[in-house]
């Protein structure tokens, strides 16, 4: 048996750190000038993933993140939840730029039409994210994403809370300013592990046998490797994952980032729904909505995201999954909607040495 990659969130310590009691008598906007002019460091999760903002302005929020084959899913194209866990920043960064001094952002709820599947061809994603209202409280905001093209990938709106911010509770949660190793590129631009199959693969092998490969760790895809996923349980419309809640998943404020528990949720459905479909069945996510109900804190423990599928007919399914600490408690709720084509695959699998050079996209 092959040896199974070790996720790369669990190899060495967080590197970027999380802003600290400096940021407590700014804006959000000013806080998210000083980002950009490279006043305010890296948060982990940028130091994982590339996912990077790009632009702010009052109401106006823009993101970008390299289309890097870590990304890749077992048959090679990205998750939707990808889109998700982009759309989360510009979508956060567009209601933080209405926060007075010594106010936060986190997401509440997260809604997402997507529209076009995203694979390495892509090269950059991009959102652009704006505020639509604002309250003391509470922000609405709309995000498009889309690649290096202008090609549109998906659709979000977001409701976020402001929160005053706690200097203590930052502090304590900061990641090693320097990682024992970082001389060594960040995770996302190392060489990709994990396994791609092709076509002949998922032309002929049933999909609860795939994810039942996946739950018994036969079946690693990259992202699982990158976001430190794995498979824990799979039987016919039901599924159960699990997340590593380390620091390399925090965003600027020291939370687990919204957009890697949207993407938990939206690979543990993509499970469920995927261990219900014969052989040589091409699917994927049409819609995702989620409710984040409780933040979550770095630490000892794994995040849990259990999915069933509650609908299926012939070219629909809907599932729905509940994600939980280590302590048992429910901290996101999602459904989502996906788009069933049988007798389909989703495209040719994308080979990094084929497809990373712009002039053979």
């Amino acid at each position: 048996m092959a040896e199974r990659p070790v996720p790369l969130t669990l190899r060495e310590p967080a590197r970027g750190e999380i802003w600290g009691r400096d940021v407590v008598q700014m804006s959000g906007l000013e806080m998210l000038r000083a980002y950009l002019e490279r006043r305010l460091p890296d948060p982990p999760i940028t130091k994982l993933t590339g996912l990077r903002l790009s632009e702010a302005s009052l109401g106006v929020a823009s993101a970008s993140m390299p289309a890097s084959p870590w990304w890749q899913s077992g048959a090679g194209v990205f998750l939707a939840g990808t889109v998700a866990f982009l759309a989360d920043l510009p979508l956060g960064g567009a209601v933080l730029t209405s926060a007075p001094a010594g106010w936060g952002m986190t997401t509440s709820e997260l809604s997402v039409n997507f529209l076009r599947t995203p694979t390495i061809r892509n090269h950059t994603i991009i959102g652009r994210g704006r505020l639509i209202h604002a309250t003391r409280s509470l922000g609405l905001s709309e995000v498009t994403v889309e690649d290096s093209r202008g090609r549109l990938l998906g659709h979000a709106t977001s409701r976020c809370v402001l929160f005053r911010l706690d200097p203590e509770l930052m502090a304590a949660t900061t990641p090693p300013k320097t990682a024992p190793d970082a001389s060594s590129p960040d995770p996302y631009l190392r060489s990709v592990e994990g396994d791609v199959r092709g076509r002949e693969f998922w032309d002929s092998t049933p999909g609860i046998e795939v994810m039942t490969q996946v739950a018994t760790g036969d079946f690693i895809p990259p992202c699982y490797v990158l976001m430190g996923l794995r498979g824990v349980a799979t039987s016919e419309g039901a599924a159960t994952l699990a997340m590593h809640r380390t620091s390399w998943l925090c965003n600027a404020f020291g939370l687990i980032f919204g957009g890697a528990i949207a993407f938990l949720s939206d690979a543990a459905m993509i499970v469920a729904v995927g261990s219900t479909l014969p052989a040589g069945t091409a699917f994927n996510t049409m819609d995702l909505k989620i409710n984040f109900l409780r933040p979550v804190l770095p630490g000892e423990g794994e995040l849990t995201a259990q999915a069933k599928v509650i609908y299926r007919g012939r070219t629909v399914a809907v599932a729905n999954c509940e994600v939980r600490d280590p302590d048992g408690k429910l901290a996101a709720q999602a459904t989502a909607s996906f788009l069933l084509l049988p007798g389909r695959y989703w495209e040719t699998p994308v080979h990094v040495g084929d497809e990373i050079n712009p002039e053979t996209s």
